[in-house]
């Protein structure tokens, strides 16, 4: 299945999960307060530090190096996933003794302005287990080319069951929120076993403890970079969580506004979906291409990922920026959501650069200059963990917003240069430009008609024009050739000249 064709199902999957996630969203800021939902956004973040600290690179080893163990042994006698997952186990073990001894500082930290996450401190640890184990599991499934599937059980499987929690709370099945969060905490080892029991049910699971060839010759190789990769991932990892952690930790009602911050979180990880679909469809031909030292086809992936995600990013950021305040007003969301706004715009711009940028962590990790993305991270956390923190002091939760804007413009700035002086590749084309013109051009049309209005016939009816628009202009503009084909498709079957 090309890249295409994986990019465009996996985005069909992302944005029906991305509806299951305004409903959940809507859910929890409809019938949770505040410090609760701060709570569920605290242990994606604790969540996310237990991974960094447990993967040991594993993830990136299986990235890279799964081409040469496809080539070289047939998938029963291929002991890469097993090896993959042993290793992860045991970092994971280390992470719980390290939880252990480090419990009382934690306590510390938090038990002033955020007693709810000390209640629930050691229930952190099994979410943080099925996260680590997914993520090793999705890396392979992605190899195998299996990324729709992937794309199936994070966006859409993994809301559908916190979509059955909360209304199974509200219908009083789950007692209570105590209970509720316990349940919680298993989400992701959920899912975890339905990727396990699909890759056995297909036949591509194969478990062997028997050390091939393959890796005793890459053996010291595998564990150089693996530990040196696993660097960069800690840090960056850090750093996209620290501003959760920072709130907990240093604002008075640190929950609360954690709950605040994690709404405007949420709705900015909606425009940051296209990525995860084009960089999981991306990933096994990355490496290939780097193996076959293809230049040519690392470079088109390059612009594509840019602009598409460009194109996508774009559209989503503003529909919601334009209808953020009507939609807590006409949804009747608690007031305090209404300070997740300005929150949301510096968090959405942040994924926007991001996005536009295109895959170049995904080009420079599947690369022999992996060592790049560490240093590019310790740049990150360096600049992310003190601007974080003083920003926080002053600016409460908005700071955090604003530190992380300021240091991904220099985080995608270092592999932006690094790739254009190295290989020549870079993202941007005059169609760059025209998506930005085109994106300026349709929010303020939408802007001038709609802003005077409120109400659930306005949201309709503004995003509706919004979407019209900026639609027309993609397809006239000709600004990608990865959407023409589709629309050509859609116009065949539908019968339209």
């Amino acid at each position: 299945m090309s890249i295409r064709r994986q990019s465009i199902i996996s985005s069909i999957l992302v944005y029906i999960g991305m509806a299951l996630g305004l409903l959940n969203t809507y859910l929890y800021a409809k019938w949770f307060t505040e410090a609760e939902y701060g709570l569920i956004g605290s242990f994606l973040a604790f969540g996310t530090l237990m991974l960094s600290f447990s993967n040991l690179g594993i993830t990136y080893y299986v990235l890279k190096f799964y081409p040469y163990y496809k080539d070289n042994l047939p998938p029963e006698k291929n002991d890469m996933i097993t090896l993959a997952l042993l290793t992860s186990l045991a970092g994971f073990l280390f992470v719980v003794i390290g939880g252990v001894v480090f419990k009382d500082f934690v306590i510390r930290k938090y038990s002033t302005h955020s007693p709810e996450l000390v209640h629930y401190y050691y229930w952190l640890f099994p979410f943080g287990f099925g996260l680590s184990i997914y993520s090793i599991l999705e890396a392979f499934a992605w190899q195998l080319r299996k990324s729709v599937f992937t794309t199936f059980v994070k966006e859409i499987l993994l809301r559908a069951f916190a979509t059955i929690l909360i209304v199974l709370l509200f219908l009083r099945f789950i007692k209570d929120f105590d209970l509720f969060i316990k349940i919680y905490a298993f989400t992701y080892i959920g899912i975890a076993a339905c990727l396990v029991g699909y890759l056995i049910a297909t036949r591509q699971l194969h478990f062997t403890f028997t050390i091939s060839r393959v890796t005793k010759k890459f053996s010291r190789k595998i564990i150089s970079v693996c530990l040196f990769v696993w660097g960069g991932f800690l840090v960056v990892n850090i750093s996209n969580v620290f501003d959760t952690l920072v709130i907990g930790a240093v604002v008075t009602n640190g929950m609360k506004f954690v709950g605040i911050y994690t709404l405007a979180q949420n709705m900015s990880s909606l425009v940051f979906a296209p990525q995860r679909a084009i960089s999981a469809a991306a990933i096994a031909p990355l490496s290939q291409a780097w193996k076959d030292k293809d230049l040519d086809r690392i470079n088109r992936i390059y612009q594509r990922s840019s602009l598409n995600q460009l194109i996508f990013g774009l559209a989503i950021f503003l529909l919601i920026w334009l209808n953020f305040t009507d939609g807590v007003l006409t949804f009747h969301l608690k007031q305090g959501y209404l300070d997740a706004r300005i929150i949301f715009l510096f968090i959405g711009l942040t994924k926007v650069i991001d996005m536009g940028t295109g895959l170049n962590a995904q080009i420079i990790g599947t690369s022999n200059y992996w060592k790049v993305e560490l240093l590019s991270g310790v740049v990150l956390l360096l600049i992310t963990l003190p601007l974080n923190y003083l920003l926080t002091l002053h600016l409460q939760e908005l700071g955090p917003a604003v530190a992380n804007l300021f240091a991904i413009i220099v985080y995608n700035g270092i592999r932006y240069f690094f790739l254009l002086k190295k290989f020549k590749l870079q993202p941007f084309t005059r169609q760059t430009v025209y998506s930005l013109l085109l994106a300026a051009a349709c929010y303020l049309i939408c802007f001038l008609l709609f802003n005077a209005y409120q109400g659930f016939g306005w949201l309709v009816l503004r995003s509706a024009v919004f979407c019209l628009l900026y639609a027309t202009g993609v397809l006239y503009l000709k600004l990608t050739p990865d959407v023409l084909p589709v629309w050509n498709t859609i116009k065949t079957r539908l019968k339209l000249k």
